[in-house]
């Protein structure tokens, strides 16, 4: 049987559980069809790049099958019908990665690297405002004058 890659997004408003249920259903259909989920990724609630049917956000869930291509068109259909569905693609694939997906390992480098340090002194550091006469250039301006004080004055 051929692989396939389905990725669908649900609606915001559901819940994690009622989009496991989503592809627990498809999982229970498939096997009683011969094919079996070979991988399974809740990817979380993610924002999307436009709104769709009002919602801004959606539940991103990848299924990796290995299906009859019947069982695809079947299943497509299906997605299409339920209305917690936003969206749902599915791609042919040659075979299916073990390995996470690239956005779930996006994620553990984020987790990674949520703690940054202290934050460096900076320019702009003490977050008080200054007056005019605190700038940069009048401040070097007043401590080279009296050094200089000689210059116009003649004895």
């Amino acid at each position: 049987m051929p692989f396939y890659e389905t990725v669908l997004i649900a609606r915001n408003d559901v819940t994690q559980q009622q989009v496991e249920q989503i592809a627990d259903d498809i999982g229970i259909e498939l096997t009683n069809e011969g094919g079996e989920v070979k991988k399974r990724e809740y990817w979380g609630l993610r924002g999307l790049a436009y709104r769709i049917n009002k919602n801004r956000k959606g539940h991103y869930m990848l299924l990796g099958l290995d299906a009859k291509p019947a069982f695809i068109t079947e299943m497509e259909r299906k997605l299409g019908l339920n209305e917690d569905v936003l969206r749902y693609m599915t791609i042919r694939i040659e075979a299916i990665e073990e390995a996470p997906s690239a956005i779930l390992s996006r994620k553990s480098d984020e987790r990674e690297r949520t703690f940054r340090g202290p934050k460096p002194a900076g320019r702009f550091d003490s977050g008080r405002r200054r007056g005019y006469d605190d700038r940069e250039e009048f401040r070097a301006r007043d401590e080279f004058a009296p050094a200089f004080g000689g210059l116009g004055e003649e004895d």
